[in-house]
């Protein structure tokens, strides 16, 4: 009997052992992830964590503050049963649109005022008082100049995206260090190769800098544009939820939004670091 024990007991070891040197690596992986995230996600999650035990213990309204679940559940029903997937894809076109406008003139001529310092002394002054007006407050003129249909809503759009990139764009420009124009210039480059080899790539920063700003600025004014005389969008679904008291809908369409917002902008910084790995910082 002691010798079958004393055989069977250096096995068990040997396989708990074992099962712990495999466990060892997981557990040391989890806790890097959970390292690396607290920091920088603790805030968001205990904030959900908090919203979601208040409404279901009864310390808010949920009439009012819906628990998270009821809102996810919400928003899997309605992008399930296809109700949603219209009103997604006609806000992506008209905030897609509106960029894409925005990104195609933005950035051209930001290129070009950044250079020629009489252009940009020139059209400043008018740039800045259009920038500080409120593309919301523009909307009623928008909507009297081009109707109530996609033309005013896009515009409106493409007016409040323009700004961010337009002056990024410029400033990007104007920051490019003159010691590598005046090197270059010695080596014999002229200003079209100067241009492309110099002025845009250390431009690039700061244009994508005023992308990321246009693209969540785009997604805002969404919001404002598809409230008023619009019967599909996003922003729609919002207002048309609130007026019907469907709560969970209503914040199932703005956590929606805010999904899309965080991205679009994850796109744009992936895009970013492809593009500009030169100026990433080393670690």
């Amino acid at each position: 009997m002691s010798y079958e024990i004393n055989q069977v007991l250096p096995r068990s070891f040997g396989r708990l052992k074992s099962s712990e040197s495999n466990f060892s690596p997981l557990a040391s992986h989890l806790r890097g992830v959970l390292a690396s995230l607290l920091p920088r996600y603790g805030l968001l999650i205990g904030f959900l964590v908090f919203w979601q035990v208040s409404s279901t213990r009864g310390w808010v309204n949920p009439a009012i503050f819906p628990p998270l679940d009821v809102i996810l559940s919400a928003l899997w029903t309605n992008l399930a049963n296809g109700a949603l997937l219209d009103d997604i894809a006609i806000s992506l076109q008209r905030s897609g649109t509106a960029f894409a406008f925005a990104v195609v003139i933005g950035i051209p001529l930001g290129l070009f005022m950044g250079q020629v310092r009489a252009v940009e002394q020139a059209l400043d002054p008018i740039l800045q008082l259009f920038r500080q007006t409120s593309a919301l407050a523009l909307y009623p003129v928008f909507i009297l100049l081009l109707g109530l249909g996609e033309t005013s809503k896009i515009f409106v759009i493409f007016w409040a995206t323009l700004f961010p990139v337009l002056l990024a764009t410029i400033g990007g420009v104007k920051e490019v260090d003159k010691k590598l124009i005046e090197m270059a210039r010695t080596y014999g480059a002229g200003p079209l190769t100067i241009f492309r080899r110099v002025i845009l790539p250390a431009s690039v920063p700061a244009i994508f800098v005023g992308l990321r700003l246009s693209a969540t600025t785009a997604l805002l004014l969404l919001i404002a544009a598809e409230m008023i005389g619009a019967n599909k969008g996003i922003g729609f679904q919002v207002m048309n939820a609130q007026y019907n008291f469907q709560i969970p809908l209503m914040f199932a369409a703005i956590l929606l939004l805010a999904f899309l917002g965080l991205a679009a902008n994850a796109l744009l910084v992936l895009l970013q670091r492809r593009l500009c790995r030169w100026s990433q910082p080393s670690r």
